[in-house]
């Protein structure tokens, strides 16, 4: 069986950059297994699969080469860039039944796109030492003033401060260690950041799930939604500022991405999250099952 996959750069700050995914329309008809096989040939971290929804716009199921998962925001960007662009759709907002809920997205005049995520929690703060062990540094490295800490707005992922650009970019991590940790506590994988940037961003972050099969992932919509939630509970973000929070990652593969992220507050709790950015390279190719 052939199957027309469309690709997408979801995230991109430049030409070459942003986080490819891969986009399967009209999946209805398509098995589990034959949805796990299309991504394992695609090869990108998510592929996405869209089908018709009894309780919103669209129902969207996203699968790693290896398994599937309940939620990808890159992914999300590639699937409503790709049905706007191809002209299913108008700019406007739009709902998606996901297995992590039922999600807003706005598609923008400019064809960008921004993507609800769901109120963060906050759970584990891990000892340090055990994440550093991992990631081959010293604890002297990460940032005292902020814990490793795991955090979900869809996803739950290890949140890891690190001291310095360099520092960040330094880290070749030990990914057996990882995948073993991510495995005890139940998370994808890895959100590291620090506070420094290239572009006067609000951070800088590299991210490893190897649990998934991914070793390095060039941007990521549901750790960045749960870095910003994070950064404004431990004051990092002026209040002022959260509605235009920016992100950025993917420059140590070579593939620049920007993530903007949008927090609304009352009385300081987080009541909204949105996560969005532009999408590059619209193209299709087929794939053999």
């Amino acid at each position: 069986m052939r199957v027309k996959v469309y690709t997408v750069n979801s995230f991109a700050k430049s030409i070459n950059g942003g986080n490819p995914a891969g986009v399967v329309l009209n999946a209805d008809g398509l098995s589990d297994v034959e949805m796990k096989k299309i991504a394992g040939v695609v090869g990108f971290s998510e592929t996405a699969f869209v089908m018709k929804s009894n309780l919103a716009d669209f129902m969207v199921r996203f699968f790693t080469p290896n398994e599937e998962v309940d939620f990808c925001g890159h992914a999300t960007i590639a699937v409503f860039h790709t049905i706007s662009s191809k002209g299913y759709i108008k700019s406007g907002r739009y709902s998606q039944e996901t297995k992590a809920g039922i999600l807003d997205v706005q598609v923008m005049e400019d064809l960008s796109i921004m993507m609800n995520q769901n109120i963060p929690s906050y759970h584990e703060i891990i000892e340090k030492q055990e994440i550093a062990d991992s990631l081959n540094i010293t604890v002297d490295e990460m940032l005292e003033n902020l814990p490793v800490q795991i955090v979900s707005t869809a996803l739950r992922d290890i949140l890891v401060p690190i001291k310095s650009l360099d520092i960040l970019n330094s880290i070749n991590p030990d990914f057996k260690k990882v995948e073993n940790i991510s495995s005890k506590y139940n998370t994808v994988g890895y959100h590291i950041f620090t506070l420094e940037s290239l572009n006067e961003s609000n951070a800088h972050c590299r991210n490893f799930a190897p649990l998934y099969g991914i070793p390095e992932e060039s941007a990521t919509g549901t750790s960045n939604g749960a870095l910003a939630c994070y950064l404004y509970k431990y004051g990092k973000l002026k209040h002022d500022h959260i509605t235009n929070i920016s992100i950025e990652q993917g420059y140590s593969m070579e593939r620049p991405s920007e993530i903007k992220i949008a927090l609304t507050t009352k009385e300081k709790e987080i009541t909204e999250v949105r996560v969005g950015g532009i999408a590059l390279n619209l193209s299709e190719i087929e794939v053999e099952i």
